[in-house]
């Protein structure tokens, strides 16, 4: 009970603190209200006002139509330009695609003779490149295909591809976005406000005071963990509602406090490591460089934003021991889903064995710099 109060009492210390640094609360306001909206609505989509260039040597109504078919946002009206210009303006990076139509394009087409469309591509703009590519090619196929069945008749093809997107049937990219800056918020404000407060207590000299109280390093560090982590879980229970699913209408699937416990989990963790790198720091500007070190690839290699499978393995086998993998993978299964926790048991499981190994290892390492820090 004497340890129990404690950790109570510490706790409630650092939220105190907390709230006399307006430059942390400004930092989870804005993280969990402008930076979750931005980041979802200012999500590009992969292809999005590409400028194109069209060689029109055939001077036709197919041509016409085809050129009138690159529309909005996913191009730039099209510049009508000559064989002679191509080269020049690939060069100076005025145009990503430059389509060029042969002459008799259209009269070879209605003959039967299989014309070819000469499409050039600027390869170092590699997003649009890729997809754009293969934009232009349907776009041309389909209006080729319309034009065509104005004059014969067209086989019909033997088999019919239906598609149908679940959980995100518009495929709506801030959908997605706004629950990824959620997964990264929150283990970025763990991170920096636990270390922050660790910090702060050897920078204002206050951790000489907590040395000379009765009180031992396992309740200094837990009480710093269950504040800090309180502070990120209600910022992040009182952004998902508001901001995900009231201000960017993102549907919501699954339960909230089931994501909300799953989130205790990753805090859990993620506490524990914003102490072991408060430790390693001896100012705010070595801890904001380790914070690089250890954020960025957390985010990147996650699953957050591209699929591990994609990744090498050697990558997979390794961001099995991060924690943000599991929680990642919980959060999209609940939120988007609707998984329950018979779903995502395993990640809970998880998230626990990772949150104890990290407490565990920031705890001894607490112990063994405690004294150097005063």
């Amino acid at each position: 009970m004497r340890a129990a109060s404690n950790i109570l009492h510490l706790g409630v210390k650092e939220l105190r603190s907390l709230v006399r640094d307006p430059l942390l609360l400004a930092l989870i306001v804005y993280a969990f209200t402008f930076a979750i909206y931005s980041g979802a609505t200012a999500l590009p989509e992969t292809l999005n006002r590409a400028p194109i260039a069209i060689v029109d040597e055939d001077n036709s109504p197919l041509s016409w139509r085809i050129t009138d078919a690159f529309l909005a946002p996913w191009f730039l009206p099209p510049v009508m330009i000559t064989q002679a210009e191509v080269d020049a303006r690939m060069d100076a990076g005025l145009d990503t695609f430059a389509l060029d139509i042969p002459p008799d394009f259209q009269r070879d087409l209605l003959a039967g003779r299989t014309p070819s469309i000469q499409l050039n591509v600027d390869a170092t703009r590699v997003s649009q490149a890729f997809t754009g590519s293969g934009y232009v090619q349907s776009i041309v196929t389909g209006e080729v295909r319309q034009f065509v069945r104005q004059y014969r008749a067209e086989e019909a093809l033997p088999v019919r591809l239906v598609g149908r997107a679940r959980f995100n049937q518009e495929l709506n990219k801030s959908w997605f976005g706004s629950v990824v800056q959620v997964i990264n918020n929150v283990t970025m404000l763990a991170i920096v406000l636990t270390g922050a407060a660790l910090i702060r207590e050897r920078e204002h000299g206050t951790i000489e005071h907590l040395l000379a109280m009765p009180v031992t390093p396992f309740e200094i560090m837990t009480s710093k963990v269950w504040a800090m982590a309180l502070v990120v879980l209600v910022a992040c229970a009182v952004s998902v509602p508001l901001v995900v699913r009231g201000l960017l209408a993102v549907p919501i699937h699954g339960s909230i406090p089931l994501f909300l416990a799953g989130t205790a989990m990753h805090l859990f963790a993620t506490t524990s490591m914003g102490i072991f790198l408060g430790t390693i720091a001896r100012s705010m500007p070595q801890f904001g460089l380790l914070l690089i070190l250890v954020l960025l690839p957390l985010q990147m290699l996650s699953g957050g934003s591209t699929p591990r499978e994609s990744m090498p393995e050697l990558v997979q086998d390794v961001m099995v021991a991060a924690p943000t993998t599991h929680f990642v993978m919980l959060a999209q299964a609940i939120l988007f889903r609707g998984a329950g926790f018979d779903v995502v048991w395993p990640q809970f499981v998880a998230l626990a064995l990772i949150g104890a190994a990290l407490f565990g290892y920031a705890l001894a390492r607490f112990r063994a710099t405690i004294g150097t820090m005063a």
